[in-house]
């Protein structure tokens, strides 16, 4: 579904974000006062939800309706998994640039070896 658009990319009006979450327009409006969501707004001040909001939504009505978290609950999670995520990503790096080091380690051996038989 969210294959033709970024991410990150708003493109659901209210109405529409609602019905794709099954919740009340009103809900995600309750949501975004309480500062769980933050949707993107049109020139004409209209919110305009991503794809990546959508998937917030439906993680905070999970967790709201099937663990019984509250919404100081749901706040704490959510910062936590985007902690989560930052430091995965951060590993990722770090890896990388492991993986950069290593082959550039074994490039200079490679020199070396080749310096030292001539």
């Amino acid at each position: 579904m969210f294959e033709d658009f970024g991410w990150d990319q708003p493109c659901y009006v209210i109405s529409v974000a609602a019905r794709l979450v099954g919740l009340p327009a009103q809900t995600l409006r309750y949501y975004e006062r309480t500062g769980l969501l933050e949707p993107s707004r049109s020139r004409g001040n209209i919110r305009l939800y991503s794809p990546w909001d959508i998937e917030r939504i439906k993680r905070i009505r999970l967790f709201i309706t099937e663990l019984g978290i509250n919404l100081a609950g749901v706040e704490v999670a959510l910062r936590l998994m985007n902690q989560i995520r930052e430091m995965e990503q951060h590993l990722l790096r770090l890896h990388q640039e492991l993986d950069n080091l290593k082959s550039q380690q074994m490039a200079d051996w490679m020199n070396l070896d080749n310096k030292s038989q001539n």
